[in-house]
C-alpha cells in the first residue's frame, strides 16, 4: 500500500500545480487574442466575470467617474483600492509574493508600472487602440500602455504676478527678483532627470543650483503645492501638474498656468497582473481605459494620452519622461535632486 501511496501523491501534486499553470495560458490566450470577434466575446466573457479588481493612484473624483462610466456601459463592477503609487506598488508585490493573486489591473504612474514590469508581475496584452496613443510613451516590452500625462507646468497666483511679468525660460527664474517666491514639490526627481537628459548635465546642473540658492519653499504633494499658490502663500511654483491649476480654475481660484520649455509629461498606464483572477474583465477595462476614459479625463484638465481625443493643453510640445531611464538612474537622480534641491530653501 505504501508503494502505491507515492505514485498517487505524485498525480495529485502535478495536478495541483498544472491547474494554475493551465489558467495562466488560458489567459494570455485571451489577452493576446485579435480575431474578428474579439470584442463580442472579450464584452461577453466578461460580464461573467463579474468584476475587475483595480489598484489605482487616479484622484478619488476621476475614480468616481471612471467606474461609473465603465459599469454603466459593460454591467461589471470596479472594485477599486486607491492609494499613492508607491502604495499600489507595494501592495501588489507583496501579494504575489505572498502567492495571493488579487488584483487585476492596474493604473499608475509610468516609474512605478516599470518597477513592476521588473519584478515580473505583469502580463503583455493585445489592444486594437493601442494605435491611437502617443507612441513614443509605450515601453518596448509593451507590459503597460499609456493612459494619460501627469504634466508638469509653472503654476503661478495672478493676484500677485502680472502676465508681463512672467520668467519666458526656466533661466529667467535665477534672477534675483525672484528669491523667495518659488515653490517646488519635494520628490520630482524625475522631472529633473528628464531635464538632465534634455539639457544636457552642465545646463541642467548649472539651473538647479542656481534654483536651490533662491530660498526655495518646498512641500509634499503635488496638489498642495497647488493649493498654496492659489492661496498667495507661494506666488510661483515650478512643479505643478496642469489637471490640478484646472481643477483650481473651476473654483474661481486665482491661479494659472506657465509652461516653460520644455514641457516634462510624466506618462501613467494601465496594466494587466500576470495572475489576474478576471484576466476578461481586466482586458475589456484597459480597453475602456484607452477610449472612452480618455474624454472624460480631457473633460476634467487631464492629459490624455490617444491623440484622437482633444487635449486641454492642445498645441504644448510635451517631452515624454522615459520611465526606464528614471528607474535605471534613480539612486544617482535622488542623490542630485538631494544636493540641489532638498537640503536647500526653506
Amino acid at each position: 500500500m505504501r508503494t502505491r501511496t507515492i505514485p498517487i501523491l505524485l498525480v495529485a501534486l502535478l495536478a495541483t500545480v498544472a491547474r494554475p499553470a493551465f489558467a495562466q495560458d488560458s489567459a494570455k490566450k485571451i489577452l493576446d487574442y485579435q480575431g474578428p470577434d474579439r470584442s463580442e466575446r472579450l464584452v461577453a466573457a466578461a460580464k461573467k466575470e463579474g468584476v475587475v479588481n483595480l489598484y489605482t493612484s487616479i484622484n478619488a473624483e476621476d475614480v468616481k467617474r471612471l467606474t461609473a462610466a465603465f459599469e454603466g456601459k459593460y454591467g461589471v463592477k470596479v472594485s477599486v483600492w486607491r492609494s499613492r503609487s508607491e502604495n499600489v506598488v507595494q501592495r501588489t508585490l507583496a501579494e504575489a509574493k505572498a502567492d495571493r493573486h488579487v488584483v487585476d489591473a492596474i493604473e499608475t504612474n509610468g516609474p512605478e508600472l516599470e518597477s513592476l514590469a521588473r519584478e515580473k508581475v505583469l502580463t503583455t496584452f493585445f489592444s486594437p487602440f493601442a494605435g491611437e496613443l502617443v507612441q513614443n510613451a509605450i515601453p518596448r516590452h509593451r507590459l503597460y500602455l499609456p493612459t494619460r500625462f501627469n504634466v508638469f507646468v509653472q503654476a503661478y497666483n495672478t493676484r500677485l504676478i502680472r502676465k508681463e511679468a512672467l520668467p519666458k525660460t526656466y533661466e529667467d527664474l535665477l534672477r534675483p527678483e525672484w528669491k523667495g517666491r518659488l515653490g517646488i514639490e519635494q520628490s520630482d526627481a524625475d522631472w529633473m532627470a528628464e531635464l538632465i537628459h534634455y539639457w544636457g548635465e552642465k545646463r541642467a546642473l548649472d539651473f538647479f543650483r542656481g534654483i536651490g540658492a533662491q530660498d526655495l519653499q518646498k512641500r509634499k504633494g503635488h496638489i498642495v503645492l497647488a493649493n498654496m499658490v492659489a492661496a498667495g502663500e507661494v506666488p510661483l511654483a515650478l512643479t505643478v501638474y496642469s489637471f490640478e491649476i484646472d481643477h483650481l480654475q473651476r473654483k474661481q481660484a486665482p491661479i494659472a498656468m506657465l509652461a516653460l520649455d520644455p514641457v516634462i509629461a510624466k506618462p501613467n498606464g494601465i496594466a494587466i497582473a500576470a495572475r489576474a483572477p478576471h484576466p476578461n474583465a481586466a482586458l475589456l477595462f484597459a480597453d475602456f481605459m484607452l477610449t472612452d476614459a480618455q474624454k472624460l479625463f480631457s473633460d476634467h484638465g487631464g492629459v490624455p494620452a490617444n491623440t484622437r481625443t482633444k487635449s486641454p493643453i492642445e498645441g504644448t510640445r510635451l517631452v515624454v519622461l522615459d520611465p526606464a531611464r528614471v528607474i535605471d538612474g534613480w539612486d544617482r537622480w535622488s542623490r542630485l535632486w538631494d544636493q540641489y534641491v532638498t537640503r536647500t530653501g526653506k
